[in-house]
């Protein structure tokens, strides 16, 4: 169906029922993603309430004009820009921060859709508790932008993704209406849910205000620790040592290579060195434990028959608070390492465990028949999600291998796809990945899912283009 602009008699028409703090300025920052792939356009609107973003959305609805949920801006898939097509009301969640609620005794909290994640992490500190979503962007996520795209993040080893640690939601759908979900039941087994198709649907079926997030009690000792393995296959085999020792108190477990830390030497060398010689792999491994249990013995014993096994030939245990922080910052500096080297292509992808040796091997291999390349592998071991990015040979930039990105990621992803995995761990589709989503998904999947888009957005005004090409 044909969507309209957002026009200035539109806008006059909400001035009439929205408060002169709903209208925003348009600052680069609601135009812009952060890798530059797009540029935006749009109307911005921040109502402050559920009832208001109701407002703008029935209004939307009957003017056919366009909606882009907007949380924090951190998307990397491009699913918060409109960058062509009828101007669209950008629909800012910014001044929905509050905290409506926290039960400890329940590990339950309820925050409304525009709360900063790391605002959440200390509100849940403050009553004893944690929230353990945690992603490099906790200081500018929203919440609302974090369950439309299902976010992943360090923790999903123990805790799972952002769709494990909501209970209910309140949103607003396509023809205006609030839905109030916001129950804190682990339990409610009445049909569909709801509250599961609006996760990780990136704003195309509704508008998320409110959720009710699961929390967990904080645990009583943390210990975190570095270990060079021999390879994949030695990380994975020392990975099932671990849960051996400590079952699910291993809260996370990253596996990073060599050129990480080489990435890291040249753009940020502030950052110290965990090696006196980098080695070719290595394992981040975090627990934490109940009260009664050591950490620091644990992964003490753990790195003793690592290198026993022959799985681990250097290690360093944090010491201290200060060292644990020293230790992850290594790992979640080295994205902002990746940006400054300025990769050619980026794959956020997942593979079944047993599978991630082989393809490290394939994949280099594939990568190699097409060019000189550089390759950063890294990410979550523990739930099978690697950042699978490639870059120029020293002394060449990505914008001498423009024509290249297409090529290497097709290549990249047919051998993901082949091996059973999937070509969008964590960052969702947006916009960047239509064509891929059409190219790998399932036809009878994708048929539902357009059916789905079709029965809660017929006219099509919820992030259109995004998830799904064309809207629908």
């Amino acid at each position: 169906m044909t969507l309209n602009s957002a026009s200035p008699d539109f806008i006059d028409r909400l001035r009439a029922v929205l408060p002169v703090a709903a209208f925003r300025e348009a600052a680069p920052r609601y135009f812009e993603e952060p890798r530059g792939r797009w540029q935006g356009q749009g109307v911005v609107l921040a109502p402050g309430s559920a009832e208001g973003v109701a407002q703008v959305v029935r209004a939307c609805a009957a003017a056919r004009v366009p909606v882009v949920p907007y949380g924090g801006g951190t998307g990397l898939v491009g699913g918060q820009i409109a960058p062509d097509g009828p101007v669209p009301v950008i629909l800012s969640l910014e001044r929905m921060r509050a905290v409506r609620g926290i039960w400890p005794g329940e590990n339950v909290m309820v925050v409304e859709a525009g709360a900063i994640l790391q605002d959440i992490h200390t509100a849940a500190e403050e009553a004893g508790r944690l929230f353990p979503l945690s992603i490099a962007s906790k200081g500018s996520a929203r919440i609302g932008g974090l369950l439309a795209t299902n976010a992943g993040g360090v923790n999903v080893l123990r805790y799972g993704n952002a769709r494990d640690l909501c209970l209910g939601l309140e949103a607003v759908l396509p023809d205006g209406r609030i839905w109030h979900g916001l129950k804190r039941l682990r339990k409610d087994n009445t049909g569909y849910d709801l509250r599961n198709l609006l996760i990780g649907s990136e704003g195309t079926l509704g508008v998320i205000t409110a959720a009710a997030l699961r929390l967990a009690p904080r645990p009583a000792g943390e210990g975190t620790a570095l270990m060079s393995v021999a390879g994949p296959q030695a990380a994975l085999d020392l990975l099932a040592l671990a849960r051996d020792h400590m079952g699910e108190g291993v809260s996370a477990f990253e596996l990073m290579h060599r050129q990480g830390l080489d990435f890291l030497a040249e753009t940020l060398p502030d950052i110290r060195q965990p090696f006196a010689v980098p080695p070719e792999w290595f394992v981040l491994i975090d627990v934490g434990l109940a009260r009664g249990l050591d950490p620091a013995g644990a992964l003490e014993a753990l790195f003793a028959e690592g290198v026993e096994a022959g799985l681990v030939s250097d290690g360093v245990i944090a010491q201290s608070q200060a060292q644990r922080h020293a230790f992850w910052e290594v790992r979640e500096q080295i994205p902002e390492a990746n940006r400054r080297i300025g990769s050619i292509a980026s794959h956020d992808i997942s593979l079944p465990l047993s599978a991630i040796p082989a393809f490290v091997a394939r994949g280099a291999g594939v990568v190699a028949g097409l060019g000189d390349f550089r390759i950063n592998c890294f990410g979550h071991l523990g739930d099978g999600n690697l950042h699978y990015n490639v870059f120029p040979a020293p002394g060449r930039t990505r914008e001498d291998h423009r024509a290249d990105r297409d090529a290497i990621s097709r290549a990249v992803h047919d051998l993901v796809h082949e091996m059973g995995g999937s070509v969008s761990a964590e960052h969702g589709i947006g916009r960047l990945k239509t064509a891929d989503l059409e190219r790998y998904g399932d036809p009878v999947r994708l048929d539902a899912l357009r059916a789905i888009k079709a029965a809660l957005d017929p006219s099509g005004i919820m992030n259109p283009g995004a998830v799904l090409r064309g809207g629908a």
